[in-house]
């Protein structure tokens, strides 16, 4: 495994949320991506089109704090305590198959594994216990 971050959703404000983390930790943002700058995003509603769909701050040499809005479209509604996800980074597809493999038992995929379009191989599951989860290998 090579590494493990939090990562954060937030209801529409995830831009305002991290420009006051970077104030506190210092440093820039490593990626801000829109909702707007994804392919197929026509189809998006206006309002989506400016909102987070990724933001990463390393905090230090080895941390990155990551984050991105939740779209009414795309899930259950934020609440309280399923606003933040646990993303795993891999050192390998294998080991990306079997971790995501092992936190699904009697989970719920939300996002089966597949490669995507920013060049990952990820997915997305909320374990047996409500803790939800980011698998994810960066061939790069």
């Amino acid at each position: 495994m090579k590494e493990v971050t939090i990562y954060l959703n937030f209801d529409g404000n995830t831009e305002e949320a991290f420009t006051f983390y970077k104030s506190v930790f210092g440093g820039e943002f490593a990626t801000l991506q829109r909702f707007g700058e994804a392919p197929n995003s026509e189809s998006l509603p206006t309002d989506a089109m400016q909102k987070i769909m990724h933001v990463a701050l390393p905090l230090g040499s080895s941390q990155v704090l990551m984050g991105s809005d939740t779209l009414e479209n795309m899930g259950p509604p934020l609440t309280i305590g399923n606003n933040f996800s646990i993303s795993i980074s891999t050192g390998s597809k294998e080991e990306t198959d079997t971790l995501f493999e092992r936190l699904s038992v009697n989970g719920t995929v939300s996002m089966p594994l597949a490669d995507t379009f920013w060049g990952s191989y990820f997915g997305m599951v909320t374990d047996q216990f409500g803790i939800q989860w980011m698998v994810g290998y960066d061939a790069q």
